[in-house]
């Protein structure tokens, strides 16, 4: 049996390099077809150790034609006053006070139906809080989607990763997109089932996005980003799934206990609340991805080096992922542990969902 294990994880291997090469990068000088205005929208909510770093990074953009629309959402902290300080009299900057969350919609999600009322822009921008873009990350980021016919770009940022659960945890969102997503079918047909997108960095041709019917057409989504973007598809438009991180950063969470909450509102719903995707994927993790831990540790205590092998072979599947998308690489030997933070993280979601209780995110409670 360990010689078929080791068969099956080097075919693991070999395919996450080669479902690699159908995620295209963002052009370092990438050239435009025309320059059109964007619109980058931000929604805030309690998000004061971000709003000074983030409207610096935005006043560093070189694209010529910017507005920024920042949705202060119900913060009961410092957010809006300090944007205010930051943006120092930029009349690219605009600033909005959120209304009350209405019935039916997520916050997140009813923040963005608000920004994108206020835009201007022939494309949309929606960026999360955390998200940092380094100065020529906009004109890049338009020239990949006009050379590509896209009219939604997304792509999950490089991480950064301060705590030892974002370690383990964080770093799998773009292991899952290299391994489980087909990114040729991803990028080149128009399967909503073959989509994935990440709500940090969404950049949108504006007409196609209304046409399809913004984000009211997801109002009451916790996975928002996957949605409107299988939306798009399902409206005749094309997705283009792309690996940002060389331009683009995000440090999603500070502390272990925010880490936990993030994923566990997510990562059920993430598989469309699917009890026996749940198991089954849970199954595989174990298998293949913690046992080659308790492997390794007996291979090298009783020396018998072949059950080294598919340690090995993990730890370089997922090494390819962390180069690609500028993680550290020594993460990589940390596979089995994150493997089993993500087995206890679904199931946690999923005993959430069964036993009815909430799902909580910055106050608000979302079932």
């Amino acid at each position: 049996m360990l010689i078929v294990v080791i068969i099956i994880l080097a075919i693991f291997f070999l395919w996450t390099a080669f479902n690699s090469l159908f995620m295209p990068k963002l052009p370092v000088n990438g050239r435009l077809s025309h320059v059109a205005k964007v619109s980058i929208l931000v929604p805030l909510r309690n998000e004061e150790r971000n709003a000074a770093p983030l409207v610096k990074s935005l006043r560093a953009l070189t694209y010529p034609e910017l507005e920024f629309v920042m949705l202060d959402d119900q913060s009961t902290d410092l957010t809006l006053s300090i944007l205010g300080k930051e943006a120092g009299g930029d009349d690219r900057f605009r600033f909005l006070s959120g209304k009350e969350l209405t019935e039916g919609w997520v916050g997140k999600v009813h923040a963005c139906d608000q920004l994108q009322k206020e835009a201007h822009g022939e494309y949309l921008l929606f960026l999360d809080a955390d998200v940092r873009l380094q100065p020529q990350a906009v004109e890049n980021s338009l020239s990949l989607m006009q050379s590509r016919g896209a009219k939604l770009l997304t792509g999950f940022a490089a991480f950064e990763v301060p705590s030892f659960l974002s370690k383990l945890l964080v770093p799998m969102q773009q292991f899952v997109v290299f391994f489980h997503l087909p990114l040729a079918l991803a990028n080149r047909t128009m399967r909503p089932s073959t989509t994935a997108a990440h709500g940090g960095f969404m950049l949108f041709e504006r007409n196609a996005y209304r046409e399809m019917g913004g984000h009211e057409e997801v109002r009451s989504s916790l996975v928002e980003d996957v949605h409107i973007a299988r939306k798009m598809k399902g409206s005749g438009h094309r997705v283009l799934l792309a690996n940002i991180t060389g331009q683009i950063s995000c440090r999603m969470y500070e502390r272990n206990g925010e880490v936990w909450e993030g994923f566990l509102k997510n990562i059920y719903n993430g598989i469309g609340r699917s009890a026996p995707m749940a198991f089954g994927l849970t199954l595989f993790y174990f298998f293949f991805y913690v046992l080659p831990l308790p492997w390794v540790l007996y291979g090298i205590f009783t020396g018998q080096p072949l059950y080294v092998v598919p340690y090995i072979l993990i730890v370089l599947q997922r090494m390819i992922v962390d180069i690609i998308t500028h993680q550290r690489w020594t993460l990589a030997f940390l596979m089995p542990l994150s493997a089993l933070a993500f087995i206890a993280i679904l199931n946690a979601s999923m005993w959430t969902s069964w036993r009815k209780k909430s799902y909580q995110w910055k106050g608000r409670h979302y079932s």
